[in-house]
């Protein structure tokens, strides 16, 4: 095979091929088979331009900020650029390190380029440093990006929203056309008083906001009651009109329903459930829309007939057409649902119905009739089918279900399923029966739901397993959940041959780790991203010296002034004095959010780490010389998946040296260093997932976004 390569594509590719193979194989034995030995490894030197130039998006998305340090300014504008032409998406603790980077080569003209950049990149620039001529047109494009990224940075958010103000010559009594054709995105940070003085174009900016909070919901209802906009009064909406509404639709209050034409509020229920049930509405917002709609539809259905009204139904009148009608919540209410609905036809056609948007009582109606069906306990197949109803189950209803299957657990903890002790009870039927906590079933499970397992179902889960699932992301998790995940990547990955390759794997879950080992990883000079920093323990962050924040943070510690308010920095922060802000490049204004402003005193520490400069002797990490392979960054795919995306990083950290220890099972195999996937996207055991069902289940749109109007 690698022959073939070399004859294919030049020495070079070759070369790039080979030890990459080989790595990639010792590294996949090393995990199946812990105890083997890992194959002797060549090395490669990853600052070649020849590199940069043939790697594809799956290898750039594994980008690293670590050995990105390395580059010359040259090869890291080139590498900017390269991600921007081939679309990498990449984490916002990504971003924010490589804005890092760019930043300090900003003196040499790298953002006079920035067109090329990436649009969230720009997000996370040192804004201060933009020329006063390039400022409307990067912040045009800045607001083109995904502000969602700026979540553990607030200071930074506000800042961008302030400048693009600034570009325009300061806050306005109202905005208009051109105005909200810069500031884009950053709309949605604006209060419900400058959308409701804005020209009415503003709809087109607030359609890209993943939410509105409630003022801003009441604002643009207000805007829309005024008729100033593009679909005139209320009474003259039109189907088209609605549609072009995107997701905006599904925030208008019932009252305006009231006022709109009764043909034209059932098209349009019509076409949001179907919307829905082609998997480009998410069910939160198609209930949200179901709810304000269906408290008028007695209004908008005034011609029902005669007998609906006037004669109570008989059971067997829900047949399975009427449940594939998208019009079905407004012909059928709740009690009228559990008057019409049969058991044969809920065995038969229980997903379908399933998939309609229900109203909390109908879902209450549903679950007592399956009771009634099935009162030994729902069987497994139908369970599948029942995650938007799981969170109505208690434990001890949970106990009477038989859960056999992988697949089955990974249903009912979908996004819009069980909760909280539901998650706990739900993964211990399945335990109980000779089930396991695989890799797969970890990042199937993934996010919040991971932070309602049991203490005893997180021990469970094998040092193996954990190894190969990757990087789990537990940022949301309370803290006690926080340390027992740590403890448990502690026992997967204490093996990895040196800090860098063991925050890699581990930084995560390093919210849980204690205060002993955040000094061993400042002491080696490894930079934690922001991201990583804001989740770390609160109460162990006072334990921390301003020294050890400084070189922890290393050429991130300027996001300290990005991320001032965020409520673990800030907490810190206030326990500081002025002598320590200004050692951290802060000073003291009485002005700003939290008393800070950036200060040019202070000088991030980006040493690279060098193995004898810092005592070893009690790093969770081997430094054992007898055994093992280099660390690797793989990101949260399984291994099978994961490592070609990671291969870019690999390579870099593939220097002749010592191996691994392999002892205890331990094996460090993922990371968050390559990009990981959407959410919802790729995750291994979906139910309803594209292609495996006739009408796929209601799920969010993989972009975010509404689909383009048919007009």
């Amino acid at each position: 095979m690698t022959s073939g390569h070399r004859t294919a594509m030049g020495p070079r590719a070759g070369a790039l091929v080979s030890p990459g193979l080989a790595f990639l194989v010792s590294l996949t034995a090393h995990c199946s088979h812990p105890q083997a030995e890992g194959a002797t490894q060549g090395g490669l030197d990853v600052s070649r331009a020849n590199l940069w130039a043939s790697a594809n998006t799956s290898l750039l998305q594994g980008f690293w900020c670590q050995p990105a340090s390395q580059l010359s300014r040259d090869q890291l504008a080139a590498l900017i650029r390269k991600m921007e032409t081939q679309h990498v998406l990449l984490g916002a603790w990504q971003l924010s390190c490589l804005a890092n980077l760019a930043n300090l080569a900003t003196q040499q003209g790298l953002q006079g380029d920035f067109e090329l950049h990436p649009t969230n990149l720009l997000l996370f620039y040192d804004l201060t440093q933009v020329r006063e001529a390039d400022c409307q047109a990067l912040v045009r494009r800045a607001a083109q990006g995904n502000t969602g990224m700026l979540a553990n940075l607030p200071d930074q958010r506000a800042t961008l929203r302030h400048r693009a103000l600034a570009c325009l010559g300061g806050p306005r009594p109202s905005l208009s056309t051109s105005d909200l054709l810069l500031l884009g995105v950053l709309v949605c940070d604006m209060d419900a008083s400058s959308i409701m003085a804005a020209d009415p174009h503003v709809l087109q900016n607030l359609q890209r906001c993943p939410q509105l909070m409630a003022t801003q919901q009441a604002a643009l209802n207000r805007l829309l009651a005024s008729g100033r906009t593009r679909l005139g009064p209320p009474g003259s909406w039109n189907l088209e009109g609605l549609q072009a509404l995107g997701p905006l639709a599904t925030y208008i209050s019932p009252s305006l329903w009231m006022q709109v034409q009764e043909a034209v509020g059932l098209d349009f229920f019509g076409s949001i459930v179907a919307t829905c049930w082609a998997g480009q509405l998410s069910q939160r917002d198609t209930r949200r829309f179901g709810t304000g709609f269906l408290e008028v539809k007695a209004k908008l259905v005034p011609s029902r007939p005669k007998w609906d009204t006037e004669r109570p139904f008989i059971r067997g009148d829900i047949t399975a057409a009427t449940l594939h009608d998208d019009l079905f919540l407004v012909r059928y209410d709740c009690v009228q649902l559990e008057s019409c609905l049969g058991s044969l036809v809920l065995r038969a056609k229980l997903d379908p119905l399933l998939q309609h948007p229900l109203p909390a009582q109908c879902q209450q109606v549903v679950k007592a009739k399956l009771a009634q069906v099935y009162p030994g306990g729902v069987p497994e197949e139908q369970l599948r089918l029942i995650p938007s109803l799981a969170y109505l189950y208690s434990r001890a209803e949970i106990g009477q279900w038989h859960i056999t299957s992988k697949d089955t657990v990974v249903a009912l903890l979908a996004p819009d399923g069980a909760l909280e002790n539901q998650t706990e009870a739900i993964l211990q039927k399945f335990l109980d029966h000779n089930g396991t906590i695989t890799s797969a079933l970890l990042l199937a499970i993934g996010g919040s739901h991971l932070c309602w397992m049991s203490p005893r179902q997180i021990q469970a889960i094998r040092p193996l397993e954990f190894c190969l699932a990757g990087a789990l992301d537990i940022s949301s998790c309370p803290q006690s959940r926080k340390n027992m995940f740590y403890d448990k990547a502690r026992e997967a990955f204490g093996s990895a041959r040196t800090p860098h390759a063991y925050y890699s794997f581990t930084h995560p879950p390093l919210g849980g780790a204690p205060v002993e080992e955040l000094r061993h990883l400042a002491q080696a000079n490894v930079s934690v991203d922001i991201d990583t920093f804001t989740n770390l323990n609160p109460r162990v962050l006072q334990s921390l010296s301003v020294g050890n924040v400084t070189t922890l943070l290393g050429q991130n510690v300027g996001d300290l002034q990005k991320a001032h308010s965020h409520p673990t920095i800030s907490s810190w922060l206030r326990s500081l004095n002025q002598s320590a802000l200004g050692e951290l490049g802060l000073d003291t204004d009485p002005t700003g959010p939290t008393g800070l402003t950036h200060s040019t005193t202070g000088t991030p520490n980006t040493t690279p780490w060098t193995p004898h400069l810092v005592p070893t002797s009690h790093w969770p990490w081997s430094t054992d010389p007898s055994s093992g392979s280099p660390p690797a960054h793989l990101g949260y795919l399984p291994l099978s998946v994961a490592l070609p995306s990671g291969l870019l990083w690999l390579l870099y950290w593939s220097t002749p040296g010592p191996s691994w220890n392999h002892s205890q099972g331990t094996c460090p195999v993922a990371s968050k260093d390559s990009a990981a996937p959407a959410p919802l996207a790729g995750k291994p055991g979906l139910v309803g997932g594209a292609g495996c069902l006739p009408r796929p289940r209601c799920m969010p749109h993989a972009q975010g976004t509404w689909p383009c109007p048919t007009s």
